[in-house]
């Protein structure tokens, strides 16, 4: 079977990393974690210098004692402008969640995410 496409989740949140990239194999994704969102930018642009760039990257917005989403986006679309971002957050009131566009972001999930939920917003986001 091919892959749909290639994720990469950056969560600090063992279990929701366990989770989702269950869910993103079962989905038929091909994917990866990082834990912040320096592990994110690395594995991004060496992935994307070996000619194996990741299609869509969900970014947690909190990673206590880490770069969390709303500082990785910035680095991510300084480095790939072209970069389909999903911001991932349990924290409704937050301005990103708000108006994730204009911090850079494609689309958003909220945690915790249901798996049609998940399914998609990275269906719409490639199509794009």
């Amino acid at each position: 079977m091919t892959s749909k496409g290639k994720i990469l989740l950056m969560d600090d949140e063992q279990i929701i990393l366990d989770v989702t990239l269950e869910v993103l194999t079962f989905l038929g994704y091909d994917a990866s974690f990082a834990r912040d969102g320096a592990e994110a930018l690395d594995l991004y642009t060496k992935e994307k210098a070996a000619g194996h760039p990741f299609d869509i990257v969900i970014l947690d917005l909190s990673i206590p004692n880490g770069i969390g989403g709303k500082d990785a986006i910035r680095h991510l679309r300084a480095f790939d402008p072209a970069v389909k971002a999903i911001v991932s957050t349990g924290y409704t009131n937050d301005p990103v969640v708000q108006n994730f566009e204009q911090y850079g972001f494609s689309g958003i999930l909220s945690k915790p995410y249901k798996i049609n939920d998940l399914k998609t917003v990275l269906e719409q986001l490639m199509q794009k």
